[in-house]
């Protein structure tokens, strides 16, 4: 891959990176409570939002492109109108931080996660939908099945929880991570769930039968992170100071990005497979053509 384009992009660590799904703005996410625009290809910016009052650690975008949630360590959930960046309603479950937020693929409704173990999920016109109480320990991933009937939730601890929606009722358990699980993503239109576990293991999970089908032990340290290419054949591990790209057919590594700081923060494709984005605690986010 070429050398990376990088620029600074917020004035504290940057959290979380989004792109559009016409693949032509990027958005970030960061600790100095900002969301900001990016234009693409020339990462100049396009646009701020401005409304919360701590750390921006999750974004997700509505399937239509018009919504944008993210959810703050000020225990609040906003929506924006997108891309203009009016706050159209501010959600709060509890006072507590939210660590993950996701719109369900139908674009109906919005999920998060928060410490504290609960887990909400609202319409994106403001409704409760239904309160979840998954655990004792902080929640760091929200994941929708694509049908939108079944949430996973995972964080601190060893297992991921199973509900089915809109009633709320947990379905299962998915066993085998240890201390804690930090990704969550469906693949392969919904017949597997990808988790990633601290102790440096990425699951695969049968949603057929909930029956784990892979285990991958990478024995990478410091692995935190784990994004997803859109056509799903390339995996993008974060750990410190550097990213590794991963076949998904085959597990095997196909690159290593080196980042010039130790912690590295939200990671990104663009849908169009032509970006990689990579934010970290050094305050910049990095660009790579693939």
């Amino acid at each position: 891959m070429k050398e990376p384009t990088v620029f600074e992009a917020h004035s504290s660590y940057v959290l979380g990176l989004l792109f559009t799904g016409d693949s032509q703005t990027l958005i970030s996410a960061g600790m100095d409570n900002l969301v900001k625009l990016w234009s693409v290809p020339e990462w100049t910016l396009a646009r701020t939002f401005e409304g919360h009052a701590n750390s921006v650690n999750s974004m997700s975008l509505s399937p239509d492109g018009k919504t944008l949630a993210t959810g703050s360590t000020d225990a609040t959930v906003k929506l924006w109108a997108f891309p203009e960046g009016q706050v159209r309603r501010t959600l709060q479950d509890r006072k507590k931080v939210v660590a993950a937020v996701q719109t369900s693929p139908d674009g109906q409704w919005v999920a998060a996660g928060s410490y504290g173990g609960r887990a909400m999920v609202w319409t994106l016109s403001g409704e409760e939908v239904v309160g979840i109480k998954a655990s004792k320990k902080n929640l760091s991933s929200v994941a929708f099945s694509p049908d939108g009937k079944t949430l996973a939730t995972s964080g601190l601890g060893d297992d991921i929880l199973l509900w089915s929606l809109p009633s709320g009722q947990q379905i299962g358990v998915l066993s085998g991570h240890q201390v804690a699980v930090g990704s969550l993503t469906f693949i392969h239109e919904g017949r597997h769930l990808v988790s990633l576990g601290y102790e440096q293991t990425i699951r695969l999970w049968d949603t057929g039968t909930w029956r784990e089908a892979r285990t991958l032990e990478l024995n990478l340290p410091g692995l935190r992170g784990l994004a997803l290419s859109a056509d799903e054949t390339i995996a993008a591990l974060s750990m410190e100071s550097r990213v590794q790209l991963w076949s998904v057919e085959d597990w095997t590594l196909q690159a290593e990005l080196p980042v010039g700081t130790k912690s590295v923060g939200g990671m990104a494709f663009s849908p169009d497979g032509q970006w990689l984005a990579v934010g970290a605690a050094d305050k910049k986010i990095r660009v790579w053509e693939r």
